[in-house]
């Protein structure tokens, strides 16, 4: 590999982790709702709300009741979700 690709590797590796960061860390705006039962295998946006795993991308089926995605306000239940989080 010469320095070109090199520089250019490692360019592209600082964007996609600047980018992971900070859109996991930030927090949702004030116009988004967590909606639980909706997200797909794999699309989750965090921890599952039975303790099942802790992290975004980690859900195993899609539409698990304990699984969640932030959405628009007011569109949960029209996408066949619930605003609350299933009881253990």
């Amino acid at each position: 590999m010469n320095k070109r690709q090199a520089l250019i590797a490692a360019a592209l590796a600082t964007v996609c982790a600047a980018t992971t960061v900070s859109a996991s860390a930030a927090e949702p705006a004030a116009d988004k709702e967590k909606c639980f039962g909706i997200a797909k295998a794999g699309q989750n946006d965090c921890a599952a709300a039975n303790g099942a795993h802790s992290c975004a991308g980690q859900s195993k089926t899609d539409n698990g009741a304990a699984e969640w995605k932030y959405v628009a306000k007011g569109t949960c239940e029209k996408a066949g979700g619930k605003t609350m989080a299933p009881s253990k």
